[in-house]
């Protein structure tokens, strides 16, 4: 390994000889200037033994990963169940999770086959996606209070695409969501295997909020024909919705609309007591069932026959059967591609903050491979697509619940219903279940987070608007379609217009900051420090290049110091925070350092990290640039720059500051050092010869602001 040398400020170190070759490369010697030695590692391409290949690298990690895991851990990871399990503590535990569990599996009960009437399917389905799924998600699942069955979102998802495919009311409508289940199964499961949930990190969350708050809309509309006593078109857009909704108003029906109205107006006002009182919190999980035994009642009392009614429905629980129809599995694609989106979205976002809140940790992976064995398990015993509910694990958080225990129980309820309740379910009015639905959704219309995007960031208020308008007026999958790739537009453009900073010290110490956020940051003539806050590659380089040419031209002199020069001579790269950089701009560097050299002008590099630096080193910029130019610390740079910026102000002619061939330099500032100015002098602008005093040793000078 060779070592290049940086120089401190200090003029209270001890002195260190350095030798003639050292000095010779960093420019004139200055006998009476102390130097501090602080070496810059260059990475050997050929013998360095810690830069193994990606792959090898990977193998290696993974390989040690598997001998440091136990037998335990091994059961941990595919049974998770055992962790809560092994620690359980029935005297402190069971309570809560028996009473959150029933309390939820009494609200699973009407969501279940509220959501089912959503998605077209009859409201059996939603009853059994509410059985099997939760059984098995309580022993594979990660977390502990997480509610999974059916939610508003993904019935909604499933109603638009077997809608466009075939009618609801035939048999193949039914097989094509149970095969859809097992298919969202199979995707969650993969990449849970293939751990590639990091993919969804590139939609934001201003386009789920939008995404969600117009499917809410549409949700909403969709449930009005069970309030108006008529039917409306089948569709995921506004405008077809309201067309149909306006075009039937004739058959309008007073006792189904009065009806719904006051269920949903008891929904609401339960919904809102439970969220704002401690002490009316039951009525928050209470009020399905509330609107389901209410409306049972009065169609018991009035017997009104213009309110539609759910019908049988088949008593015992589902029988298995593998999915059908796998002929359409390719047209099922898209759609269970964004339903697995939306799962990891809601789900393993809700099951995050869920653990965080109970004090324990959670795997997303695993979270993935429960929810896609949840799935498949289902779809064997006829369960169209499920995932985690917002208000249902809310209820389940608030009720106290401790592990998946809480999971077991509810699901244990909903097997009760299918054995034995069933015959009661007859005679639910659909204004009663549609009531249910639009109560839940009304939550997720998130006006306050658009309020909260204007004033914060205009950018994710523009990314909300645009996924909320198109998700309204053309449709779920276009809007999901437009909304991530604006998101990911906004990405490129942030990625390829990065942040750069020009860069001047503190006073009275050696941190150098951004002047815009620093206006105490003081720089010096013939001197610009740029800092770029990315990495550099082939979509970005050319903005740097451009900022970097402005820099030049247009520095501030306003706060500069130091030797007075009419043009810059030194442009100083601080590489911390860069991480990566490409071939392009590798090359870029080349064509910058050559069209620099025509002007007189050289690049110093500061603190690049030891992968910058070993890509630099390959590609020859290290050599091209020379060693000497490389420096530990942004101020290192600054005061060997300094030190030649001062001789070239004293000569009359240009001179190559970094040449090695000239000893007249180094001839005439030996003659002219007696009367150079001090380093701390040179350092802080005053021109005065006077020495500042100094009251602790090893401290950099207080600089004073020059006025």
């Amino acid at each position: 390994m060779e070592r290049t040398f940086a120089s401190s400020s200090s003029r209270d170190l001890p002195t260190i000889s350095v030798p003639s070759s050292s000095s010779s490369s960093l420019g004139p010697s200055m006998p009476t200037r102390p130097v501090k030695i602080i070496p810059l590692q260059h990475p050997n391409t050929t013998t360095s033994p810690s830069l193994n290949p990606l792959p090898g690298a990977l193998f290696s990690r993974w390989t040690a990963k598997v001998k440091r895991t136990t037998l335990a851990q091994w059961i941990d990871t595919f049974l998770p169940c055992c962790r809560w399990i092994r620690t359980y503590k029935w005297r402190e535990y069971f309570q809560p999770d028996l009473m959150a569990g029933l309390t939820v599996g009494v609200m699973l009960v009407p969501q279940a086959m509220s959501y089912a009437k959503l998605a077209g399917l009859h409201p059996i389905y939603g009853l059994y996606t509410g059985f099997i799924p939760i059984f098995v998600y309580a022993i594979f699942g990660s977390s502990r209070q997480l509610a999974i069955g059916p939610v508003a979102l993904v019935s909604l998802l499933v109603s638009n695409v077997l809608g466009g495919i075939v009618n609801s009311s035939d048999e193949l409508y039914t097989e094509l969501a149970i095969l859809l289940a097992f298919m969202v199964g199979i995707l969650e499961c993969i990449m849970a295997l293939l751990r590639l949930g990091w993919l969804i990190r590139f939609i934001s969350h201003s386009v789920i909020s939008g995404f969600t708050s117009a499917s809410a809309i549409v949700i909403a509309l969709s449930q009005a024909k069970y309030f108006l006593g008529y039917d409306i078109v089948r569709s995921s857009k506004i405008v077809p919705l309201i067309k149909s909704i306006i075009s039937g108003a004739h058959k309008f029906s007073w006792p189904p609309f009065v009806m719904g109205s006051c269920i949903l107006a008891i929904l609401l006002v339960m919904k809102h007591l439970g969220k704002s009182r401690k002490q009316f919190r039951f009525l928050r999980a209470a009020g399905p069932l509330t609107a389901v035994v209410l409306g049972t009642l009065l169609v018991k009392m009035f017997r009104p026959s213009s309110i539609s009614l759910v019908g049988e429905i088949p008593q015992g629980l589902p029988s298995f059967s593998f999915p059908k129809k796998f002929e359409y599995a390719k047209s099922l694609i898209p759609t269970a591609m964004l339903i697995t989106g939306v799962a990891i979205l809601e789900s393993v976002g809700i099951a995050k903050a869920l653990a965080a809140k109970n004090g324990y940790e959670l795997d997303s992976s695993q979270e993935l491979f429960g929810l896609g064995l949840a799935n498949i398990m289902g779809s064997l015993f006829s369960a169209y697509p499920s995932t985690g509910s917002f208000s249902r694990s809310a209820v389940n958080n608030e009720g106290g619940a401790k592990t998946g225990l809480s999971g077991v129980v509810a699901g244990i309820i909903m097997g009760c219903s299918l054995l034995f309740l069933t015959p009661l379910f007859e005679y639910i009015p659909q204004c009663a279940l549609a009531a249910i639905v639009v109560s839940a959704v009304m939550g997720l219309v998130d006006y306050d987070e658009a309020i909260f995007l204007w004033r914060v960031d205009k950018k994710d208020f523009v990314l909300w608007i645009i996924t909320s308008t198109t998700t309204l007026f053309l449709g779920i999958e276009i809007g999901v379609l437009v909304g991530v790739g604006a998101s990911l537009a906004f990405v490129i453009q942030e990625s390829a217009n990065p942040h750069i900073a020009v860069l001047g010290r503190l006073p009275g110490t050696t941190v150098y900051r951004n002047i815009e956020q620093y206006p105490e940051a003081y720089t010096y003539n013939g001197i610009v420090i740029v800092r770029i806050d990315a990495p550099i590659y082939f979509a970005n380089i050319s903005f740097i290049k451009d900022r970097l040419r402005e820099y030049e031209v247009d520095a501030d002199k306003s706060s500069r110091r130091g030797p007075e020069v009419e043009k810059i001579y030194f442009v100083i790269l601080e590489m911390s925070p860069i991480t990566y950089i490409d071939s392009s701009a590798v090359q870029a560097l080349k064509d910058l350092y050559q069209e620099y050299n025509s002007r007189d002008i050289q690049i110093c590099i500061s603190n690049p990290n030891r992968d910058v630096l070993l890509t630099l080193t390959k590609a020859g910029i290290v050599e091209l640039l020379g060693k000497e130019r490389y420096f530990v610390r942004v101020h290192d740079a600054v005061q060997v720059c300094l030190q030649h910026v001062q001789s070239l102000s004293q000569s009359p002619k240009k001179l190559d500051p970094f040449a090695e061939d000239k000893p007249r330099i180094f001839k005439r500032l030996s003659k002219q050092r007696e009367e150079d100015l001090s380093i701390a002098e040179l350092e802080s602008g005053d021109n005065k010869t006077s020495a500042p005093k100094y009251t602790k040793p090893h401290l950099e000078p207080l600089l004073s602001r020059k006025s």
